[in-house]
């Protein structure tokens, strides 16, 4: 499964906060990180903080694009829809 996350480095917690549509109405989900985005500090803190919370280990997930921005493609292996709703939420009709 390929998740669209868009993320706050320096968001003062790591936090999930919720999901939103880009401007052309395409899903996305919002997380926030502690870390700088320092030499790939915070992209790591994201793999971390996603496993955890998806419960799968940091070697099933892994961004595809986007390292050196905010908005990432990140690939999850062995995830289905059902799982990633039960512990995201609803991903918004795009």
């Amino acid at each position: 499964m390929r998740l669209a996350v868009r993320v706050t480095p320096k968001g003062g917690r790591d936090a999930i906060d919720g999901w939103a549509l880009d401007a052309n109405g395409r899903p996305h989900l919002k997380v926030r990180v502690s870390v700088a985005p320092t030499e790939g500090a915070a992209n790591a803190a994201v793999i971390a903080f996603l496993a955890k919370q998806l419960g799968r280990p940091k070697s099933a997930l892994r961004i595809v694009s986007g390292e050196t921005s905010r908005l990432k493609m990140v690939e999850i292996e062995g995830l289905d829809e059902a799982e990633a709703e039960a512990v995201l939420g609803p991903r918004p009709a795009g």
